[in-house]
């Protein structure tokens, strides 16, 4: 069976040299032999490895938990890409719909065509907060409910762009857990913590306020007890309700002991 040096690799998968370096340095991508001469040698398994390692890097995943996947007794590669395509199309469904309100928007600026307020947000999650700020108003009282009130007025009045930015962040956040859901990282991993500090500052910043433990732990409960959430979150992924519940509740711990 053919073997590939080092270079002829770095051509074919389209990275440098440098970086295949460092991936056999962190136990990444082993060669598959060194010959004598010290050159480094590839075979179809380190291949296919390669390629796998592309795939998570595209989805967003560090070196880290992509050696931890790749890894896993039991990997099967042929199931690991048809999850990969799954991925792929909805990504390139939802891309083909941002990229058609992109179109309509600059068609809409140029003076070429009406757009409807409701078409400039076509591709992006819908949002259901009305449910979730009740409900926080009769936990939380008047001055919950009071800044709730306020924190809609003052997002409503935010620029178009403001708002779609907003809305393009929590989509960020929510398609990144997703990722570490399907990748079978625990809800009560650390791991998260980068993700969950965003998506708790983007409620805090909807609020105007700040988001205790309590109340993001308090959310968590909403967010896996309210049908409008579990339906939004389900669309996302089969099982986020819950592993999105979970890893809330669990920050909110680890926050909460951290003072």
């Amino acid at each position: 069976m053919r073997k590939y040096t080092v270079k002829e690799v770095a051509r074919l998968a389209g990275v440098s040299v440098r970086t295949l370096h460092h991936y056999h340095d962190i136990g990444l991508l082993t060669p598959a032999l060194i010959g004598e001469n010290r050159y480094r040698y590839y075979g179809e398994a380190e291949l296919l490895r390669l390629q796998q390692i592309l795939f998570y890097k595209e989805f967003g995943l560090p070196l880290a938990e992509i050696a931890e996947l790749l890894d896993r007794p039991g990997f099967d590669h042929l199931i690991a890409l048809e999850e990969h395509r799954k991925k792929l199309v909805l990504a390139a469904e939802r891309y083909r719909q941002l990229i058609t309100t992109v179109d309509r928007t600059i068609a809409k600026l140029k003076g070429d065509r009406a757009m409807k307020a409701e078409e400039l947000y076509l591709g992006f999650p819908p949002e259901r907060q009305r449910a979730y700020e009740k409900w926080l108003a009769e936990h939380y009282g008047d001055e919950m409910a009071e800044t709730i009130a306020v924190s809609r007025k003052r997002f409503q009045a935010k620029p178009e762009p403001e708002k779609a930015a907003a809305m393009a962040e929590l989509a960020g956040v929510e398609a990144d857990l997703v990722k570490r859901l399907e990748h079978g990282i625990s809800p009560e991993s650390q791991v998260l913590d980068p993700l969950l500090a965003r998506h708790r500052d983007w409620i805090a910043a909807m609020w105007g306020r700040p988001c205790t433990p309590e109340a993001y732990a308090s959310l968590a409960e909403l967010y896996q007890s309210h049908p409008d959430f579990m339906k939004r979150y389900e669309a996302l992924a089969e099982g986020f309700t819950a592993y999105l519940s979970a890893a809330m509740k669990a920050y909110a711990a680890r926050q909460e002991a951290e003072g």
